[in-house]
C-alpha cells in the first residue's frame, strides 16, 4: 500500500504573493514543508502539487532544482489536481498538506496516518474540529475517497478545498478526528497567510535556530519557545482561521439535494422505534413528510449536516441545548479530560459541589441545588418538593413543563394519565393575573405551587412577575420559575436575574451543558432540604461527563460574554425576518415573538390558506434553502454573520413564494405533503 504526501502549493496569494517561496531562517517556506513531509513515518513519496499556470513556474523550477517530485494541474479545480497527482504517483493513501504550514509536525501527521490505516477509516484529520494550532493541519484519506469526491463533488467550494465533499458525508465515508491533548491550542496561529504571519514565523524560526535546535521542530518545541518568550507571539489583530475556506462557502452550498437517505433511514428506524425517533419534536410529525431531513450526522459551530450530505445553518440547536454550538472546543476538552478519569462513579465526585457553587454564585434563588438529567426531572422534582413543603396537592401551570403525569395530564396528550392526577393540575393564562386569581379562589388553601415559564411567546408585563410572587406568598404557594429554556440564555443568572424577581424554586436544563444531559433544581434552603425526605434519586444523577461539561459551559458563558452575543445575533436574525416579512406584505400571517435569544415564529390564517399550511410551506422552503428550523430562532454563540446571510436568503426565497401563492390562492393546493399538526399547543402564538 503506497502512501503519498501531496503538498498543495501555489505562488500567487491575495494577501501575501509568493509566500511559499519566501525565506524563513535561511530556506524557503516550501522547503520547510517538504522536509517535514519527508519525515512523516510511513510516507513513501512526497509530491508538490501546483498549478499549470505560468505564475507557478517558480515552484516547479524549485522542485526540479532540488529533485522534488512535482505534479501540475488545474489552478482552481484543486480537487482534480490532487486526484490527478494521486493517480500519477499510484497512491493508495493520500496525505493532504498545504504549503503555508512551515511548522508542520511529522509526528502528528504520522499519528493521523496510523489512525486511518489501523482504524479502517476513509478520512482522518486534525483540522476539521479546531483544537490544534492553525498551521499544523493535515488530512489523510484513502485514494478511493479522494477519487469519489473528484467524481461527484459539484460545489465550487468542494472543488477548491478538496475535502469538504468527504467531510460533509459522514454517512458515506468513515471519518475520524484527532483532538489536541491540551486546551487552548486552537488559539495559536502558526500558518502563513499575511505579512504579520510572516513576521511571527520568521521570529520563531530564528529563535529555534538560535536555540541550537537541529532538524525539524515538533509542536512542543515551539510551545516551549513561546512559553519562555511570550513576546514572540504578539500580533496586532486576531486573524480568522481558515478564512479562505469560509469565504468560499457560498449560498449555493446550502441548497438541498433531497432527502433520499433520510427517507430510507426512517423506514429502517420505524421497524423498531415508535415514530423512528426518541423525541416528538425531532420526529417525522414535526417536519413536512418526505420534504425535510430527519437524521443528522454531525455538526460544527452553528452548522449541521444530514445523512444526504445537505448542509444547514442549524436554528434548532438540539432543541436549545447547544448554546455555544456544536463541538465547542472548551466544553469538549472538559468532557475528554473527565472521560480519562471515569464517567459514573460508585460515590459522589467533587464536580457536584463545584457546579453547585457556580450556580450559587450566579442564580439569585440558588441557595441549594440538586441535579438531574433532563428538564422533566427538574420540574417534577420542584412539584414534589412544593407538595412536600406545603402539604398540598394541587398545582398551577403556565407553559410547557415536561412529560410527567402531573403536567402532561393537563394537555391533549393525556392518554395514560389517571383522571385523579389530571384533576390536581390547573392552567392559568400567562400575563393574566385575574386568571391566576380565579384558580386560587376556586382551590382555596389547596395550591402547592405555581410553575411558569418566565418568558416564551410573550415577555412578562411590567409588574406581572412581582404580582404573581405576591399572590403566591399570600396564598401559601411555592413559586417555581421554569427556566429550562431561559436559563443561561437571556441572562447568565436566568430570567429571574434579568427581570429582578427571585422565585422560591427554579429549574434549569437545556443550555446548561451545551448538549450534555443535565438539569438542575435550585432554590431556598428550607425547601431544598426536603430533598432529604422525599425521593428524588437516580443512578446517573452525578454522571461526571455532564457535570464537567456544565462547569465548562457556565465558565465560558461568564468569561466570553456569551449572553451579550446571543442577544446581538438574535436581534440581527429577528431584524432580517422583520424586513423580509414587511417586504412581502406578510405581517398578517407571520411574526416573531419573544426575546432576541429565542424568537418564536407565529403563523396565522389567511383567507386562502390555514396557518398550518403556511407553516408547512415555510419549513419546506427554509430547509430547501439550507436553514434547519422547527418553530423558532434557537440562537447559539457559534452563529455568525455568514449564517445570518444564509438565513436572509432563506427568508427572501421562502416569503416570496408564500406571498405569491397566497395571492393566487394556490398555497394549499400546491402542497404535495400533508399539512403539519402540532403535538399539542402549549404557547399560544
Amino acid at each position: 500500500m503506497k502512501v503519498v504526501a501531496l503538498i498543495q502549493a501555489r505562488f500567487d496569494s491575495t494577501r501575501l504573493p509568493g509566500k511559499v517561496m519566501m525565506d524563513l531562517a535561511g530556506k524557503p517556506v516550501l522547503q520547510w514543508v517538504v522536509d517535514a513531509a519527508t519525515a512523516i513515518p510511513g510516507v513513501h513519496e512526497v509530491v508538490v502539487a501546483t498549478s499549470d499556470e505560468k505564475n507557478d513556474d517558480p515552484i516547479a523550477q524549485f522542485c526540479d532544482d532540488h529533485k522534488y517530485s512535482v505534479f501540475r494541474g488545474s489552478k482552481n479545480d484543486v480537487l482534480t489536481r490532487m486526484a490527478g497527482a494521486a493517480r500519477a504517483h499510484k497512491a493508495d493513501v493520500v496525505l493532504r498538506i498545504t504549503a503555508d504550514c512551515p511548522f508542520l509536525d511529522p509526528a502528528i501527521c504520522g499519528t493521523l496516518l496510523r489512525m486511518l490505516l489501523r482504524g479502517e477509516q476513509d478520512y482522518v484529520s486534525n483540522c476539521d474540529i479546531a483544537s490544534w494550532p492553525d498551521g499544523l493541519d493535515c488530512e489523510v484519506m484513502t485514494a478511493a475517497a479522494l477519487y469519489a469526491a473528484e467524481k461527484d463533488a459539484a460545489l465550487p467550494s468542494e472543488r477548491e478545498h478538496v475535502t469538504p465533499y468527504i467531510r460533509s458525508r459522514e454517512h458515506v465515508f468513515a471519518c475520524q478526528f484527532l483532538r489536541a491533548p491540551m486546551v487552548g491550542l486552537q488559539d495559536e496561529r502558526w500558518t502563513l497567510d499575511d505579512p504579520q504571519d510572516y513576521e511571527f514565523l520568521s521570529r520563531v524560526a530564528k529563535a529555534l535556530q538560535d536555540s541550537g535546535l537541529s532538524g525539524i521542530p515538533n509542536y512542543t518545541h515551539i510551545l516551549a519557545l513561546l512559553d519562555s518568550n511570550p513576546a514572540l507571539a504578539k500580533r496586532k489583530d486576531q486573524a480568522e482561521r481558515n478564512e479562505g475556506f469560509t469565504k468560499s462557502i457560498a449560498l449555493e452550498d446550502y441548497k438541498s439535494n433531497g432527502y433520499k437517505n433520510s427517507d430510507a433511514l426512517l423506514e429502517r428506524a420505524e421497524k423498531y422505534i415508535p415514530l423512528g425517533a426518541q423525541t416528538f419534536s425531532k420526529s417525522k410529525i414535526q417536519f413536512p413528510q418526505k420534504a425535510a431531513p430527519l437524521f443528522l450526522t454531525h455538526g460544527r459551530g452553528g452548522v449541521s449536516w444530514d445523512v444526504d450530505g445537505n448542509r444547514y445553518v442549524d436554528l434548532v440547536s438540539g432543541l436549545l441545548p447547544n448554546v455555544l454550538g456544536y463541538c465547542d472546543p472548551d466544553v469538549d476538552a472538559a468532557i475528554s479530560n473527565q472521560l480519562n478519569r471515569g464517567i459514573s462513579f460508585s460515590l459522589s465526585t467533587a464536580l457536584e459541589a463545584e457546579l453547585a457553587e457556580r450556580l450559587r454564585e450566579i442564580v439569585p434563588c440558588a441557595e441549594m441545588v440538586r441535579f438531574g438529567k433532563n428538564g422533566t426531572d427538574a420540574t417534577s422534582a420542584a412539584i414534589r418538593l412544593a407538595r412536600a413543603y406545603t402539604g398540598r396537592d394541587h398545582v398551577v401551570v403556565m407553559g410547557y413543563h415536561g412529560w410527567q403525569d402531573w403536567y402532561i395530564g393537563s394537555t391533549t396528550r393525556f392518554l395514560g394519565v389517571p383522571d385523579a392526577v389530571r384533576q390536581l393540575t390547573h392552567k392559568a393564562v400567562f400575563n393574566d393575573l385575574d386568571s391566576l386569581k380565579t384558580v386560587f379562589e376556586n382551590n382555596r388553601g389547596n395550591i402547592a405551587a405555581v410553575i411558569l415559564e418566565v418568558v416564551g411567546v410573550d415577555a412578562p408585563k411590567d409588574g406581572y412577575l412581582q404580582a404573581v410572587q405576591e399572590m403566591c406568598r399570600k396564598n401559601g404557594a411555592v413559586l417555581v420559575f421554569d427556566e429550562i429554556i431561559s436559563g443561561f440564555r437571556v441572562h447568565e443568572g436566568g430570567a429571574q436575574a434579568y427581570y429582578g424577581v427571585t422565585p422560591d424554586l427554579a429549574t434549569f436544563g437545556k443550555a446548561m451543558g451545551n448538549g450534555m444531559p443535565i438539569s438542575a433544581i435550585a432554590g431556598r434552603t428550607d425547601i431544598l432540604k426536603k430533598m432529604e425526605d422525599i425521593f428524588f434519586s437516580g443512578t446517573f444523577g452525578g454522571e461526571a461527563l455532564s457535570l464537567a461539561a456544565s462547569i465548562a459551559t457556565i465558565d465560558k458563558i461568564r468569561s466570553k460574554d456569551v449572553i451579550k452575543q446571543l442577544w446581538s445575533t438574535g436581534e440581527k436574525m429577528a431584524n432580517v425576518a422583520a424586513q423580509k416579512i414587511e417586504k412581502y406584505g406578510l405581517q398578517d400571517v407571520l411574526s416573531l415573538k419573544g426575546l432576541a435569544p429565542w424568537k418564536i415564529l407565529s403563523f396565522r390564517d389567511r383567507s386562502s390558506a390555514s396557518a398550518a399550511a403556511i407553516k408547512t410551506r415555510f419549513l419546506i422552503e427554509f430547509m430547501r434553502n439550507g436553514v434547519l428550523l422547527a418553530a423558532s430562532h434557537n440562537v447559539s454563540y457559534a452563529h455568525n454573520d455568514a449564517d445570518i446571510a444564509v438565513l436572509e436568503r432563506a427568508y427572501d426565497v421562502t416569503l416570496e413564494k408564500i406571498a405569491n401563492q397566497l395571492a393566487d390562492g394556490s398555497l394549499e393546493k400546491n402542497l404535495d405533503v400533508p399539512v403539519l399538526k402540532p403535538v399539542f399547543t402549549v404557547r399560544s402564538t
